[in-house]
């Protein structure tokens, strides 16, 4: 799309604004922008680098005073591989091989705890074409654990309805139409 102020660059920037219900779109190369006053900031652009130093630039006051020294040992900590350092892993913001998640996991949890809101475990995700039977056994085991449930606390009419679920998902991911 080209840039509706110079006619000349690529938008690469797109603004909307609404007022009184009315939508207005604006689309803009980054000079026009600047020149026009949609956006200011720095010349020097913010890097994915800067972002992730950041990141593990968190506030060590609170755990120094929880841990005592045994934080200032993590920040010496070095991995036995390449030998790293934690210091150096988060002035650089990337580690050296594999065996640095190993030896640096005890200081990466809150780090992800914080990028991650609350996770620090990854389960992945289900293509949606290709995971067809992974979707519907993932069904499967969703209503096992509710007819369990079910049992325990003795609604037989309802665990003998999701009882049939199950038998009619199974019957599907056999194949059987009948």
């Amino acid at each position: 799309m080209e840039c509706q102020e110079c006619h000349k660059r690529q938008a690469t920037l797109h603004f909307s604004q609404v007022i009184n219900g009315n939508k207005t779109e604006v689309h803009v190369c980054e000079v026009c922008a600047k020149e026009k006053g949609y956006m200011t900031y720095p010349e020097e652009g913010y890097s994915l680098h800067n972002l992730l130093s950041g990141l593990f630039n968190f506030d060590t006051s609170s755990i120094d005073n929880q841990k005592g020294s045994s934080y200032k040992q993590a920040q010496d900590l070095q991995c036995p591989q390449c030998e790293m350092t934690f210091s150096e892993f988060k002035r650089v913001g990337k580690f050296g091989c594999a065996e640095c998640y190993r030896t640096f996991s005890e200081r990466l949890d809150p780090i992800l705890r914080r990028v991650h809101s609350g996770n620090t475990k990854h389960h992945g995700k289900i293509p949606t074409r290709k995971g067809g039977d992974l979707h519907m056994k993932k069904e499967i085991e969703s209503h096992k654990a509710e007819l369990h449930h079910l049992i325990d606390n003795e609604a037989f009419e309802d665990a003998a309805k999701v009882r049939d679920k199950i038998k009619e998902l199974e019957k599907q991911m056999r194949g059987d139409n009948t």
